[in-house]
């Protein structure tokens, strides 16, 4: 999910998009006369995040691509999130293949997403089949600037946020009508600063730790993220994509995820008998891999 996240027309068939519960469109671009097309383009997101928040849950399904430091990695997740209330549920099923997937790669594994923390079934290694609980707040003790965003991530990242970031920046246009897995959607794109969009993403860190993450990301050459969103006729969200790439090209990520089925119904439950990864040895490396 911290990740549960090409461009262009799709036509791969399948099907995507929302419940009934969603209202009428203005995934046209909300274009009137005399407006802008900045202007008409904010206006259909700002009805399409209203709208994707009102449903309060969808499948999910992402594909991250992700190099580093001459190592990549590639995490294909497929489940079901809800985002009613504050914080997000769900559960997910994880297969991360690549030279920094160690030996977990290609091997699926179960996660579980609770209000205050994520569970993870180990698929390789000594502790395989176990379950490894992984506090929020211990995260962002342990993790500093880096466990603090996670947790802010995961327990607010939402498809309606993923729009309302989009907004904020008011750098967005239509690009055009194109097929979503065989549905018509509207295309928006936009490019923001890394900096801006962290601070408008993260909902509770502090300063430090904003200042800490913008340091990061310049030490990496990480400067600007494209985002791109593709809204269908009933104003819901069916497709984001994020790309970030390094001016010194040491490091590249390729996020792009699929909602649909709006409204499902989610039921998620802490395993019992779960460990807690601070007190496993090498737990932290397997936190990195969900």
């Amino acid at each position: 999910m911290a990740g549960l996240t090409a461009c262009g027309s799709d036509g791969d068939g399948g099907s995507s998009g929302g419940s009934s519960k969603a209202g009428g469109s203005s995934s046209e671009g909300g274009k009137k006369d005399g407006d802008s097309p900045v202007r008409s383009a904010l206006t259909a997101l700002q009805a399409a995040s209203k709208t994707t928040q009102k449903q309060e849950s969808a499948k999910v399904e992402g594909d991250q691509k992700q190099t580093a430091r001459g190592a990549s990695m590639r995490s294909r997740s497929e489940g079901s999130f809800e985002w009613a209330g504050s914080g997000m549920t769900g559960t997910a099923e994880i297969t991360t293949e690549g030279s920094a997937a160690g030996a977990a790669g290609g091997r699926p594994m179960q996660a579980r997403y609770l209000k205050d923390a994520m569970y993870t079934q180990l698929p390789a290694g000594p502790y395989e089949g176990k379950w490894v609980k992984y506090d929020y707040d211990v995260l962002a003790q342990k993790g500093g600037a880096s466990g603090a965003y996670l947790k802010d991530q995961i327990q607010n990242n939402n498809p309606a946020r993923s729009v309302q970031l989009l907004l904020a920046t008011g750098k967005v246009k239509a690009v055009g009508k194109e097929s979503v897995r065989g549905v018509q959607a509207t295309h928006y794109t936009g490019v923001v600063e890394l900096g801006e969009l962290t601070r408008s993403q993260s909902q509770e860190l502090s300063e430090s730790d904003l200042k800490a993450l913008e340091q990061q990301f310049r030490q990496l050459g990480l400067t600007k993220e494209r985002i791109d969103l593709w809204i269908d006729d009933k104003d819901l969200l069916i497709k984001k994509r994020e790309v970030a790439r390094s001016s010194t090209g040491s490091t590249d990520v390729d996020n792009t995820v699929y909602y649909s089925d709006y409204g499902t119904p989610v039921n998620v439950s802490a395993p019992a008998g779960a460990m807690n990864f601070e007190d496993m040895a090498g737990a932290g490396a397997a936190a990195g891999q969900s």
